[in-house]
């Protein structure tokens, strides 16, 4: 369901967001659904702006660790209040090497759904990691002035994975504190 006013919630399923327009790297125009990503992980992130100076480096950060993130059996969302031709001429110009799909939230009711939306209309960085169940089991929002860490999400995602107590500072590989 689209715009009713979600509030996210960890451990509640996830606000769906079905047939949202997105660009994908070839020049193409897709629509994507939350519920296509069934039985994969799904990493959605929001960002503020095309044509700006943090956006690229993380979403550029994703794009490079698209195969960890696909290793994981999960999937990148990126999204933004912009349009899918904005999102097209700045992927084409200045981002050729990222393939994942890159939604374009015009209407901003996915941005409002994640509670994202700020007064001006743009998303703020949000990041949420939605299990293959399609429940969030972490969401994160903060201002835009600083990036987000892609490595941090990447271990986050494997900690929730693991299915265990994951300590501060754990790393894929280390022992847990046992099961969750």
């Amino acid at each position: 369901v689209i715009g009713i006013g979600f509030m996210i919630h960890v451990g509640k399923p996830a606000p769906l967001f079905v047939d949202a327009t997105a660009y994908q790297k070839g020049g193409e125009f897709i629509k994507v659904s939350l519920e296509q990503y069934r039985g994969k992980w799904v990493v959605l992130f929001f960002y503020p702006r095309d044509f700006t100076f943090i956006c690229p480096t993380e979403i550029k950060g994703f794009a490079k660790h698209a195969d960890d993130f696909a290793k994981l059996n999960a999937v990148v969302l990126g999204a933004s209040t912009d349009s899918e031709w904005s999102h097209k001429a700045w992927m084409e110009r200045d981002l050729p090497e990222v393939a994942y799909p890159i939604i374009a939230d015009t209407t901003h009711n996915i941005s409002r759904d994640y509670d994202v939306l700020n007064d001006e209309g743009a998303s703020e960085r949000g990041l949420f990691i939605i299990d293959d169940t399609g429940v969030v089991r972490y969401a994160m929002v903060s201002g835009g002035s600083v990036g987000r860490s892609v490595k941090e999400t990447l271990r986050v995602v494997e900690a929730l994975q693991s299915g265990e107590l994951c300590p501060m500072e754990w790393e894929p590989g280390q022992q847990t504190l046992g099961k969750a």
